[in-house]
């Protein structure tokens, strides 16, 4: 359908309230010809603000998101709001990329390559001549996601195992009373900033069977965070923690995932630009998270720091950069959000997979699509653009939703 209207100049600003991706446009018509109607599958993985992942299908308008923005010479990750989220059914297409990540797409769907942006199909001449992807291409973004741990009583296990060897407090004590029999203290105590691992960490004990209690340990001062513990004072409580944090004799793989997950949101740090390291001084918890790294294939490098400490703090430092820290990330969920954040890290083209192969599936799917603020999102550890013809609409008085 072509609108007829009266436009002042061939050349417009385009206000910074419609959220387009361009500050100007040369028409010799207004309007929107609908030529960006990028979708994908909606099982495919969008990289959320908490450094979780939710299926496309699920997202929903107002979601907190990654996206990028250009930043003097490079683009980078930063934080975006969806803005509109919908379904069509299209002729769908396989995108296999060298790493074994799988993406479903229309044909018109556009991914951010080392050359710039590419449709998934197109051709070099006539009516369909755009840039599109091929083998030759590497696709830029975080790298293949992982999927998340299980959640289940081995996982919570090994969660409370890293969490409360790295930042609790659990014993039981025998002193004399004079005049008096003897007296027995039973005690645990777990005192956190983040209320994130503080809460996760009291929900599996309780669903262990152990009951706590939450308290202010510290009130904010100087700069400081509020400090909330939880407690359990009673010999059933705490003896039934002793046994939850044993070490296993055989551990598994869920085990292993809580306990990293576990003992990074104790002792571990994740800085942008200052790499992703876990420290403690207990040689057993560091032979741990050792051996469940190089159980998943983890790199890592171990330094050693003994200057003013009465035990050296041994620091493993996690290698690979964002790719393997995201990958760690889904892969052990641990629950602290702050820690996750990839806001502000550069997208490089080091080692970004190349497309191996581009197939047609031969039938119509269901495919979803969204608007973000960004202009785009990171769609199973690619850099996905998202349509922007609704803030056109918009922008041209015309009814986005009911038009599309």
């Amino acid at each position: 359908t072509f609108y007829e209207v009266e436009a002042k100049s061939i050349l417009n600003r385009v206000p910074a309230a419609s959220r387009m991706p361009f500050e100007w446009t040369i028409n010799v018509y207004r309007g929107c010809s609908h030529a960006c109607n990028y979708c994908a599958a909606g099982d495919t993985p969008i990289l959320m603000a908490d450094g979780r992942t939710r299926a496309l299908a699920d997202i929903r308008t107002g979601d907190a998101i990654y996206g990028t923005v250009q930043s003097g010479r490079y683009r980078r990750y930063a934080t975006t709001v969806v803005l509109d989220h919908w379904s069509t059914v299209k002729p769908a297409y396989r995108i296999t990329l060298e790493d074994g990540t799988k993406l479903i797409t229309s044909a018109d769907h556009r991914f951010l390559t080392h050359r710039g942006w590419k449709h998934v199909t197109g051709s070099d001449h006539g009516q369909h001549q755009r840039p599109y992807l091929t083998t030759n291409d590497r696709l830029l973004g975080t790298g293949k996601f992982a999927t998340p741990p299980k959640g289940g009583s081995e996982y919570r296990r090994g969660y409370l195992c890293g969490m409360i060897r790295g930042d609790g407090h659990l014993g039981s004590y025998t002193y004399q009373r004079p005049g008096r029999s003897r007296g027995d203290v039973h005690r645990f105590r777990l005192a956190l900033t983040d209320p994130e691992a503080l809460q996760r960490a009291r929900a599996y004990l309780a669903e262990l069977g152990v009951a706590t209690d939450e308290f202010v340990f510290q009130k904010p001062v100087a700069g400081r965070k509020q400090l909330t513990a939880i407690r359990n004072s009673t010999r059933s409580g705490v003896t039934a923690m002793a046994e939850i944090i044993a070490w296993p004799r055989a551990s598994s793989d869920e085990w292993c995932k809580g306990f990293l997950a576990g003992i990074f949101d104790a002792e571990g740090s994740c800085r942008n630009n200052g790499g992703f390291r876990i420290a403690n001084t207990d040689d057993v918890i560091i032979a741990h998270i050792t051996a469940c790294l190089r159980r998943f294939g983890f790199s890592f490098s171990i330094a050693f720091v003994t200057e003013q400490r009465p035990r050296p703090l041994t620091c493993v430092w996690l290698v690979g950069g964002l790719r393997e820290r995201l990958r760690f990330f889904h892969l052990m969920d641990p629950a602290i959000s702050r820690k996750r954040t990839i806001a502000g890290v550069a997208i490089r083209p080091n080692n970004a997979p190349r497309v191996a192969c581009i197939e047609p599936l031969g039938l119509d799917v269901a495919l979803f699509d969204m608007t973000t603020g960004t202009g785009d999102f990171i769609s199973n550890g690619a850099v996905s653009h998202n349509c922007f013809a609704r803030p056109t609409h918009t922008y041209l008085n015309f009814d986005a939703g009911r038009d599309f």
